[in-house]
C-alpha cells in the first residue's frame, strides 16, 4: 500500500477529495496532511475524516530539519501539494527525488510563479481575455511551477465569465482529475 502526504495551506477542497479518493483505494491512502496555516480549513476537514493533520512554521520547514525529518519517518511514495504556497525547500526535493508534485490552477508555463495562485490566477486570465484555461499538474523542483508537467486539462474561457466563473471551472476539473492522477502516478 502507497503511503501520500499532502501539504496543503487553505481550504483543503482537494486535501479531502484526495482522502475520500483513496479511503477504500487498495493502491495507496493518505496517511498524513501538513499545513503552514494553523487556522486552515484543511484541520477541520482532516479531524472529521480521521486522517493526521499538523501544521509547521517556517523554520520548521525551511530554516530545520523538523518537517524533513517528520516525512523521512512517514515515508511517503508521494507528496502532493494541494493548494500549498509556500516554496518547497531545495533539501528536501534531494531527499525525496521526483516525489513531490503540485497542482496548478492554470495551463503552465502560463500564469505560473511567484505570487500566482488562487483568484490572483482567475483575475488574470480574465483580464487578459483568454478563451481557455486549465490545470496543470506537475513535479516540484526548485523554481515556482518550472517542474516537469505530468498532466493538464483544459476549459473554455467565454467573454463574459468573471473570475468567479473561472474558480468554479477551474475547481470542477481540480476534483475530476487530480486524484485519478495521483493514483496514476502510483500504479
Amino acid at each position: 500500500m502507497k503511503r501520500i502526504v499532502i501539504f496543503a495551506s487553505g481550504s483543503g477542497s482537494n486535501a479531502e477529495n484526495l482522502i475520500k479518493f483513496f479511503q477504500n483505494s487498495d493502491t495507496a491512502s493518505v496517511i498524513q496532511v501538513l499545513t503552514n496555516n494553523p487556522h486552515a480549513k484543511v484541520l477541520e476537514r482532516c479531524k472529521t475524516l480521521k486522517v493526521s493533520a499538523l501544521s509547521f512554521n517556517r523554520i520548521a520547514f525551511s530554516k530545520s530539519n523538523d518537517v524533513l525529518n517528520l516525512l523521512k519517518a512517514t515515508q511517503p511514495d508521494l507528496i502532493v501539494l494541494a493548494g500549498f504556497l509556500w516554496k518547497f525547500p531545495e533539501f528536501i526535493l534531494k531527499e525525496f527525488e521526483n516525489k513531490v508534485i503540485n497542482i496548478h490552477p492554470a495551463l503552465l508555463p502560463n500564469y505560473g510563479g511567484k505570487g500566482m495562485y488562487g483568484m490572483h490566477v482567475h483575475n488574470a486570465i480574465v483580464e487578459n481575455k483568454e478563451v481557455e484555461t486549465g490545470i496543470s499538474i506537475h513535479y516540484v523542483n526548485e523554481n515556482y511551477d518550472e517542474g516537469a508537467l505530468i498532466f493538464q486539462a483544459k476549459c473554455a474561457v467565454s467573454a463574459s465569465d468573471t473570475a468567479d466563473d473561472v474558480a468554479q471551472k477551474i475547481h470542477g476539473l481540480e476534483m475530476e482529475h487530480f486524484p485519478k492522477v495521483v493514483d496514476q502516478l502510483l500504479k
